[in-house]
């Protein structure tokens, strides 16, 4: 008997961070190894990602996941059933094979992306190792600087921010504990400003755990997080860094070919002006999505004016797709990538494309979706790879503290071995 050839794969209903089904694959080995994966969902998806299957129809609002799962028991079960399962790129070659499609419309990302992580982490149940250290090996020990979105707009978000996430980065401490402890301290330095500045109501928060606020402009809520960093005793620009994830595919109005921001209608010219613009005002090291996911172009100029100034970073515009990133990379249009595996669909094309980034000197950062789980699965991810950098989201609500406690315990697990690198993760 082959201890690790899948005995078992078996899909069944979960519920995710906004409350709507996803599918959850619990995955054992012939000697007992278990792996279990849940499917997160994005709000704000680019049109090249993988597509999930839903079912329609009146019940769960549409968003059911009847299909997906009929799909993970009657089609995938079946053929996975005596594969070994340390041979990850063959077993998600079946899935890719079975799906036939680009984006994975036939099976849905829902359905393969929690089949692929559950048969990666039985393999490390089964081998007694932990997962980042199964996917990276001994050189797996970085813990990632946290990009957390504490102010909440776009479609995050029920206000009037045009930009979809403001985030914190600390980097001025040795470790990732500390470097919590600091996110933490400037969230709540945040709730209070926020309390005394806009009411009770501002300090709701949005999908990924961040404020809510009444805001209108960005600058509104830049000037927001620079409080909040100060009121917590920290210097803004050295111990705290600050990000933006854009999400232009959202303020793009094809048919005038304009950006819709704070009540302006500006060309790309001008919004590329605008990055410029904030950036010399403020310390603003991090901008995801600046431009809409067909403007390669812009976005290589904001790339090139922002050299060793900031990481321009591609989400939508890469959607975790190795020929997509193959041609950034030809028009040196960031300098950094997002990885979501369910854009992709597998764990083996989102580890390819992860290689092809970092072997071409750009920073990799691993991400959650707005609809995510409890499954803290990116936090081994991240290590493994040792991508320096992770989005999660706030330190708040419980799909979002799972992978900051799972961090946490890989850091104590590493001991001395462990580092946190800071600032040097904004450097390349």
């Amino acid at each position: 008997m082959n201890p690790y050839a899948i005995a078992y794969v078996r899909g069944s209903l979960a519920l995710d961070s906004r409350g709507s089904p996803t599918v959850r694959v619990s995955v054992r080995l012939e000697g007992g190894g278990v792996g279990v994966a849940l499917a997160p969902s994005g709000a704000s998806r680019g049109l090249r990602e993988a597509v999930e299957v839903r079912d329609g129809g009146v019940r769960w609002g549409g968003r059911g996941v009847g299909i997906a799962i009929a799909r993970v028991n009657e089609v995938i079960a079946p053929r996975l059933r005596g594969v070994d399962a340390r041979n990850q790129s063959y077993v998600d070659g079946i899935l890719i094979a079975l799906d036939g499609t680009p984006n994975k419309a036939n099976l849905g990302s829902n359905a393969t992306t929690p089949t692929s992580v559950a048969v990666a982490k039985a393999a490390a149940s089964q081998s007694e190792l932990p997962l980042y250290s199964y996917l990276g090996g001994v050189g797996a020990r970085t813990l990632p600087v946290p990009l957390m979105n504490i102010i909440n707009g776009g479609v995050h978000a029920g206000n009037e921010l045009s930009f979809q996430e403001f985030m914190v980065a600390p980097v001025g401490f040795d470790s990732f504990k500390e470097a919590l402890r600091a996110g933490v301290e400037v969230y709540m330095s945040l709730k209070g400003y926020l309390r005394d500045r806009y009411g009770l109501g501002s300090t709701n928060v949005g999908d990924e755990g961040g404020f809510a606020p009444p805001m209108r402009f960005v600058e509104e809520a830049l000037d927001a997080l620079v409080k909040a960093v100060e009121r917590a005793g920290y210097k803004v620009g050295l111990d705290v860094l600050l990000g933006l994830d854009v999400a232009a595919n959202q303020l793009y109005d094809g048919r005038e070919a304009v950006y819709k921001v704070d009540g302006r209608r500006l060309s790309a010219g001008e919004l590329l002006d605008y990055y410029l613009d904030l950036t010399s005002r403020y310390p603003v090291a991090y901008i995801e999505d600046p431009f809409m996911e067909d403007d390669l172009e812009s976005t290589a100029k904001l790339t090139g004016r922002l050299a060793g100034r900031a990481l321009i970073v591609g989400d939508d515009l890469y959607a975790t797709n190795l020929r997509i990133l193959a041609r950034g990379l030809e028009l040196k249009a960031t300098n950094a990538a997002l990885l979501k595996v369910n854009q992709v669909g597998t764990l083996t094309e989102a580890l390819d494309y992860a290689r092809l980034a970092l072997g071409n000197g750009l920073k990799v950062v691993v991400s959650h979706r707005s609809g995510d789980t409890e499954d803290p699965f990116i936090a081994d991810l991240a290590v493994a790879l040792n991508t320096s950098l992770i989005k999660t989201g706030a330190p708040a609500r419980g799909e979002r503290t799972a992978k900051y406690n799972r961090l946490l315990e890989i850091e104590e697990e590493l001991g001395p071995t462990a580092v946190y690198p800071g600032m040097r993760a904004f450097k390349w």
